[in-house]
């Protein structure tokens, strides 16, 4: 589960993890009410506009009209997804640029073409930036481990920094049996070069974080950028929280931070039903159950001269409903060209996933080929049943046999 950076701050300092001053607005009227009221009237001559969307690269990304998409310009410049404002009528200028920007898309270098509609913006104070440095925590799956990886390259893609220079990048690892420590911290402040007050300042914040993040159940924990100011204090100045799906019935009062606009409409349909449900670009819905299984499928519809339109992954309870369900979310996939059931019968037998297809196909209409291989417990029972259907699908013998099927749909 994702959420916005406001929100994220929002949780960050009830940990009294050091951020800055901030508003969220969602019209332009309340931007720059906010602006003057807020920042100006205080003394502010340094405000920041940040349109709140699930992405990175809004720095860089440029904002288009929804329907023309054609780039936004205030005063010759091009409106991006991260405004600094810093001189005029401030309160004035948010305004025009919220106005330019609310209900328009955001285009970014992971959004791609198809852009993100911003629906609501971040007022920010101004910062006296000394030094900008890179900040995360998440689990390394490997280790069954969190770690903390910092760099003194922020504000850069770690992927980009981990590519060109992967010696900057400092990693401590935190064992689970006596968590972080003290001399950790130390090691992380050193390796990025601090001394003297900034040194104490980063020890402080990164125990602070690290405690927020096991408390809050990330997932991963970025802050990038992680400054330290003109006096030598570190503040989180950008900061991405996702959180572990497996522990949100700890945190009941975290349903209120979605934001399904953000999410896509079939992923949100999908987890309405327990489906295990990612939307991609190909044109070959899959169903399977298990995440290993799911993979494999994916990288055999690959090969086979098909893309994957999707990660379908039903679990142990591939019944009517679910399936019926799991159809249902697929066909409204204009992409999806074909169907692939590949299911191994460990927990739930074949025979009673051969019925629970059969009967699907009864509640759902689906006039794309669907191929499905069966295998496990009571295959036999189960290809007997799909060969004698009068529905219309073609039964794969097995994995070799389901990519062949694959392949002859789009040969």
């Amino acid at each position: 589960m994702n959420i916005h950076e406001y929100q994220a701050k929002q949780l960050l300092a009830k940990y009294n993890v050091p951020v800055l001053k901030h508003k969220v607005v969602f019209t332009p009227e309340e931007a720059g009410k906010a602006c003057y009221e807020d920042f100006e009237a205080n003394g502010n001559r340094v405000v920041v506009l940040k349109s709140q969307v699930h992405a990175g690269g809004r720095g860089k990304g440029v904002v288009k009209e929804i329907n023309t998409n054609e780039e936004i310009l205030i005063d010759g410049k091009p409106v991006r997804g991260v405004n600094v404002i810093h001189s005029g009528n401030i309160s004035d200028k948010t305004y025009q640029i919220a106005k330019a920007t609310l209900g328009n898309k955001l285009i970014t270098i992971q959004t791609g073409e198809e852009g993100s509609v911003v629906k609501r913006m971040m007022i920010e104070e101004g910062a006296d930036i000394k030094k900008e440095y890179y900040c995360s925590m998440l689990l390394d799956r490997e280790t069954g481990r969190n770690i903390i990886m910092v760099s003194t390259e922020g504000g850069m893609e770690i992927e980009e920094v981990a590519e060109k220079s992967p010696e900057k990048i400092i990693v401590e690892t935190v064992d689970p049996h006596i968590g972080f420590q003290g001399y950790q911290a130390r090691r992380l402040a050193f390796a990025l070069g601090l001394s003297g007050k900034s040194f104490k300042s980063f020890v402080k914040f990164i125990v602070k974080l690290e405690h927020a993040y096991n408390e809050l159940d990330c997932s991963m924990l970025e802050i990038n950028p992680l400054v330290v100011t003109g006096d030598d204090e570190f503040i989180a100045l950008d900061c991405k929280m996702n959180f572990d799906d497996n522990a949100l019935y700890r945190h009941s009062d975290f349903n209120d931070l979605r934001d399904e606009s953000e999410e896509s409409p079939l992923e949100v349909e999908a987890s309405k039903f327990d489906l295990n449900y990612i939307k991609l670009d190909g044109n070959v819905g899959c169903m399977v159950n298990g995440a290993g299984l799911a993979m494999a499928t994916m990288d055999m519809i690959k090969q086979s001269g098909g893309e994957p339109a999707n990660f379908l992954d039903v679990g142990g309870g591939a019944n009517p409903v679910r399936i019926a369900n799991a159809f249902r979310i697929m066909m409204s996939d204009p992409g999806v060209k074909a169907v692939l059931i590949n299911i191994f019968g460990g927990i739930v037998r074949c025979d009673r996933v051969a019925l629970g297809i059969e009967e699907a196909l009864k509640t759902v209409e689906v006039d794309i080929p669907v191929i499905v291989r069966l295998d496990g417990t009571n295959k036999e029972e189960a290809m007997e049943i799909l060969n004698k259907s009068t529905m219309d699908f073609k039964v794969a013998k097995d994995i070799k046999d389901a990519a062949k099927k694959v392949s002859e749909v789009f040969a």
